[in-house]
């Protein structure tokens, strides 16, 4: 069992943290992860990972934890990835290189996209509505405003209002820009 320094006294880590990481942090892990993994089971055993780093790391995490439990998550994923795509076949190993960075960078992309997934689903519908048609889409805030039916004025506002969520929702999962 772990032990963690206080005031100079050691006090035991016991599974009880472990139960209130999964109670509290688990299902949403567990969704994000089951979206990037390979399948169920790879992703529980991420998740699995990323709360035993953390418990491990309990006494000395500073901030939020739910940053700390998506910044794990991310690079345990990051990490299984690259020791997969990093096993030489075949190919000479100048071609096993190019392609590893290449797919690694891609992985990237794939992992940041369901990241920014995640947090669009934390905004109203209304917020995630106006970032869809002016980000996505690509329309002006006068064609937006058209197509919502809202002034001007208010498509401003909940662009304005909907970022900054997203910023505060991606720093909490450890995407920090």
């Amino acid at each position: 069992m772990s032990s963690n320094e206080k005031d100079g006294a050691k006090v035991p880590l016991d599974a009880s943290v472990v139960s209130d990481i999964y109670r509290l942090h688990a299902p949403e892990l567990r969704r994000f992860l089951n979206r990037v993994a390979d399948d169920r089971d790879a992703a529980e055993d991420i998740l699995q990972e990323t709360v035993i780093k953390a418990w491990q790391a309990a006494p000395h995490i500073t901030g939020s934890l739910r940053s700390y439990l998506y910044a794990t998550a991310r690079n345990v994923l990051i990490d299984r990835y690259r020791r997969a795509s990093s096993r030489i076949n075949a190919t000479s190993l100048s071609d096993s290189m190019q392609e590893s960075t290449s797919n690694t960078t891609s992985f990237d992309a794939v992992l940041d996209k369901v990241l920014l997934e995640e947090a669009l689903k934390s905004l109203s519908p209304d917020h995630r509505e106006v970032v869809w048609q002016l980000h996505y889409l690509g329309a002006t805030v006068a064609q937006t405003s058209i197509m919502l039916g809202v002034p001007e004025g208010t498509v401003k506002s909940r662009a304005y209002y909907a970022i900054r969520s997203l910023r505060q929702t991606l720093e909490e999962m450890g995407i920090e820009r």
